[in-house]
């Protein structure tokens, strides 16, 4: 599997309304994890992910990116099989990869899957 990885830091600064991110209809998953879906289109979904740092280290389930998954850390740090990934990377992952994040600290994740998402044992 390959990544293509870029930081924005040095090119932009991403300020966050803690107040409107609080006022979208969040899934609590009962493990440190929620979501937050901001759009869907057929198997294509614009979610937010947020964790918290006391979250449990297997909050994200192994899972497999039909066509290829699209992120932007916009706080906290993901790390994978694929590498560390911190505030202002931006990722973008191969169609049918697999990959078990696990959050440092509370996080906070923009992420696109242009044809969905599967579980994989």
């Amino acid at each position: 599997m390959s990544v293509l990885r870029y930081s924005i830091n040095n090119l932009m600064r991403v300020d966050l309304d803690m107040d409107a991110l609080e006022r979208l209809q969040w899934k609590d998953f009962g493990n440190g994890l929620s979501m937050a879906r901001l759009a869907r289109q057929g198997s294509r979904e614009l979610v937010f992910y947020r964790v918290r740092a006391d979250a449990a280290t297997d909050a994200f389930l192994k899972h497999e990116h039909i066509g290829g998954e699209f992120y932007l850390m916009l706080r906290g740090k993901i790390i994978d099989e694929t590498g560390e990934y911190e505030e202002g990377d931006i990722v973008f992952l191969d169609p049918k990869s697999i990959h078990t994040p696990r959050a440092v600290g509370d996080t906070l994740v923009l992420v696109l899957w242009p044809e969905g998402v599967r579980i994989v044992d």
